[in-house]
């Protein structure tokens, strides 16, 4: 395979792991979802890969996401079950916005990519919003921009590839995890391939602390009044502007000197 079509199936890898995890109010983002799915599974990266995608698609449905969005907020909005982080920064610091936020946000200047804070209510190291950055800097250089190659590799070096694997085993073993359980082989899978590719180790993690998630009430009022927006949000639906163009998560900006 040549590098054009390596970046743009890297991208499209990216692209599906954005839709798992991206929250939005937007439909069409799970059909899309259900597409990339689908061409994906047609030349999977292993069996496990392979077998997981046959068994997401057994679940989830061409025409609802009701079983998916459950599944969904049960695990990352729901104050009455375990705690699942999705920050960079929580897994470096135990806080929610920290040296890796800034981090990304450094990165992210040296890109066309912004954060619309009116529309993405989630910062800039948040998992989804990393795998949306990916997605368009694989994109990107698949189209011949070969000056985001290295802000694409530090971004999977030095952000992504930290805490995806704590994150992951968390996700698998989540209460309510079902569906995420395959979404995990499948972003192991692919997490493995992109160290190959990119020649990045696995980190190696001097302790595990193994400790029980806070409830709703010891999360920080911030946290709590985010998670909530969030749940109402999707309960409103989708909001459209004047031309009927539904809402996005991602802002573009591209600046003079780039």
């Amino acid at each position: 395979m040549n590098e054009e079509k390596m970046n743009k199936a890297r991208a499209l890898y990216y692209a599906m792991f954005s839709r798992c995890f991206v929250f939005t109010t937007d439909n069409k983002r799970y059909f899309e979802l259900i597409s990339f799915i689908d061409i994906l599974k047609e030349n999977p990266l292993d069996k496990a890969s392979a077998k997981a995608f046959d068994e997401i698609r057994a679940v989830v449905k061409s025409d609802s996401n009701i079983v998916f969005m459950k599944e969904f907020d049960a695990i990352f909005h729901s104050p009455e079950t375990q705690t699942l982080r999705t920050t960079a920064s929580y897994y470096d610091e135990d806080i929610e916005s920290g040296k890796k936020r800034i981090e990304m946000q450094n990165f992210l200047a040296k890109t066309k990519i912004r954060r619309d804070e009116k529309t993405y209510s989630d910062y800039e190291d948040h998992i989804g919003f990393i795998f949306s950055v990916m997605s368009e800097l694989c994109e990107l250089i698949a189209n011949g921009e070969e000056q985001y190659r290295n802000t694409a590799h530090c971004i999977f070096e030095q952000i992504l590839n930290d805490f995806v694997d704590k994150f992951s085993k968390e996700l698998y073993e989540h209460e309510s995890s079902d569906i995420f359980k395959n979404v995990v082989v499948l972003l192991k899978s692919f997490i493995e391939f992109e160290r190959i590719y990119l020649d990045v180790q696995t980190p190696v993690y001097d302790q595990i602390k193994v400790e029980s998630k806070p409830k709703a009430e010891e999360l920080s009022a911030s946290e709590i009044a985010r998670r909530e927006k969030n749940r109402l949000l999707r309960q409103q639906g989708p909001k459209k502007d004047e031309n009927g163009a539904c809402e996005i998560n991602i802002a573009y900006d591209v600046e003079d000197d780039i």
